[in-house]
């Protein structure tokens, strides 16, 4: 017992004066990231209030990177009476990282806008996963779901090419050409 001790006894000091330095750092950095994820939260509240669309636009995506869920009153207040549609896609954005899974409807009904859909898509393709997604299909038209099968080319899994496969014939041609991009990029 006592040849164990021994044994374990420096190790226990090593794990401890190996392994406590990067504790420390761990927590220091997660304080740092704490404090600067703050100050943007704060910045980006104040940009909301900017006259340009495209900084109330980059100020929702900043407070979605960061799913600033304390300002989630405030961005809904902002989402109601926004007019400008790509700020509004943005909001949504915000509002559905902050945790309303509501708003992701928004974002979806702009798959189906031309000049919304690279922006709609962009958002969609940082989900972890394509589960929230599924379920659009069935409802979709035809540009909604050209725009969901561009998603899920970027973060499609197996289980994704069931939903897929129905719009490989499809009779407009560019949602099949959609389904068959999909399919290659899931499949390789």
């Amino acid at each position: 017992m006592l040849l164990i001790m021994r044994f374990k006894f420096p190790i226990l000091l090593m794990m401890v004066f190996c392994v406590l330095p990067f504790i420390v750092q761990a927590q220091e950095e997660d304080e740092g990231y704490a404090v600067r994820r703050e100050a943007a939260s704060r910045a980006a509240v104040r940009q909301l209030t900017d006259r340009d669309p495209l900084v109330h636009q980059r100020a929702a995506e900043v407070l979605a990177d960061f799913s600033a869920t304390e300002q989630q009153r405030l961005v809904e207040g902002y989402r109601l009476q926004e007019k400008n549609d790509r700020v509004k896609l943005a909001l949504d954005w915000a509002l559905y990282r902050m945790g309303k899974a509501d708003a992701v409807y928004g974002i979806i009904k702009s798959l189906g806008s031309d000049s919304r859909r690279q922006q709609a898509v962009g958002y969609l393709a940082q989900l972890p996963g394509p589960q929230p997604l599924l379920g659009f299909f069935a409802h979709a038209d035809n540009k909604t779901l050209i725009g969901l099968l561009e998603v899920m080319a970027r973060i499609g899994d197996a289980e994704t090419l069931e939903f897929i496969k129905p719009h490989l014939t499809s009779f407009d041609p560019k949602v099949a050409d959609a389904a068959r991009f999909a399919e290659r990029e899931i499949s390789s």
